[in-house]
């Protein structure tokens, strides 16, 4: 049975969430605040975290930032009330896995959870490398170098240029990015695929001659040199 933190200072959101979660056979840990499942965090293993971006004491970001530097991998799905692109970038950029705008349907976040952790279970890395061109990333070290320059990315970013990585030269649209970076169904009403292809852009393509990040209009992106 996978193990849940979940960290939610509504109480009743809270409970549903956690019968909701139990009647699936997960075993659920509720923290109130951002304090107590910093301090729960430190003290426990688990499978995944879900918090609440506004809380009492630690703020949702600012706590899934401290637990990625110290565990990158567990899968982290955030809930909120804030549902605008900025809102969700500044949570993926925090380290976040996945984003839900409440008030969402509990079956939804279940099956985001289960996604999550098929997709973390699977992943087995012995210093696996990806290549195209002249970009290399390691998924062991997770070092990303161009020309043999190391080039620093985020969390999402990182997970961005891994899927476009493993499927060069083919045209990737938003609905399938969002679908396989971002384990969530696109939402016309948000950019923020365009978002972090810019971000990747600046930081993969901007200091070099060859661009590899390119847009098809109407269709998506593509990595490809050109």
């Amino acid at each position: 049975m996978a193990s849940i933190l979940l960290i939610e200072d509504e109480l009743r959101i809270a409970d549903i969430i956690k019968r909701g979660l139990e009647e699936q056979n997960f075993v659920v840990t509720v923290a109130n605040d951002g304090l107590q499942g910093q301090e729960l965090v430190n003290e426990h293993q688990y499978d995944l975290i879900i918090t609440d971006i506004i809380l009492p004491k630690i703020n949702g970001i600012d706590l899934c930032k401290a637990i990625r530097s110290t565990n990158p991998d567990i899968p982290i799905i955030m809930l909120t009330a804030l549902g605008t692109t900025d809102d969700k970038v500044q949570g993926f950029d925090a380290g976040a896995d996945d984003y839900l705008v409440k008030p969402f349907d509990l079956r939804e976040l279940q099956v985001r959870i289960r996604a999550l952790l098929k997709r973390n279970n699977a992943f087995i890395s012995q210093g696996f490398i990806l290549k195209y061109a002249d970009i290399e990333l390691n998924l062991n070290t997770k070092v990303v170098t161009r020309n043999e320059l190391e080039i620093a990315l985020t969390p999402k970013e990182l997970k961005l240029l891994e899927y476009m990585l493993k499927n060069p030269e083919r045209v990737l649209s938003r609905a399938e990015i969002a679908e396989n970076v971002w384990d969530t169904t696109f939402d016309t009403g948000t950019n923020f695929i365009d978002v972090y292809i810019n971000y990747l852009r600046k930081k993969i393509d901007k200091e070099f001659p060859i661009k590899l990040i390119h847009t098809k209009q109407g269709l998506g992106f593509i990595l490809k040199q050109e």
